[in-house]
């Protein structure tokens, strides 16, 4: 197993570290779960975020087909499953591309996991143009998310990894 050498300062600097050890990390892994797991850890340990996990795309019979399922995370326990357009993470599956949300008890329909969940992030997973999965981060700070965030997790989710 290799470590993650985590880098502390400022985001920016922790992103410039950490994504080029993960795509190391995952290099020539092929299983999905494992990668999901490891980039959870990663994330959650280099930022001390609340919650940091994925939700993936499962078929059921719902109206919409399929609903997100609780993928590999860190953090305390969470929602099981997630219908399409719901809450944060619903909302960024839906409209295929990430969700800021600087203050979760301002958005509309948001899925109260833990109380303690401030700000929000959710980055979809996409494969073949299709959602797949989604990155869940939740912060128990708010405004804790912007635009850097966003651009170093789209990085990471595009690039060569098995998700």
């Amino acid at each position: 197993m290799e470590s993650i050498n985590i880098v502390k300062g400022d985001k920016e600097k922790v992103y410039e570290s950490l994504i080029p050890q993960i795509l190391a990390l995952t290099e020539g892994e092929r299983d999905s779960i494992a990668n999901m797991a490891n980039i959870s850890a990663a994330l959650k340990e280099a930022f001390g975020f609340w919650w940091v996990g994925f939700y993936i795309v499962r078929a059921d019979a719902s109206q919409h087909g399929s609903s997100l399922v609780l993928g590999p995370f860190q953090g305390p326990v969470a929602c099981t499953r997630i219908t399409f357009g719901r809450g944060v993470c619903g909302t960024a599956w839906k409209l295929a591309e990430s969700v800021i949300v600087p203050d979760v008890e301002q958005f509309p329909g948001h899925i109260a996991c833990s109380s303690l969940s401030k700000s929000e992030i959710v980055v979809p997973v996409f494969r073949n143009g299709e959602v797949v999965a989604v990155l869940d981060i939740d912060s128990d700070k708010l405004e804790d998310f912007d635009e850097r965030d966003k651009m170093w997790l789209e990085r990471l989710l595009s690039s060569n990894i098995v998700l």
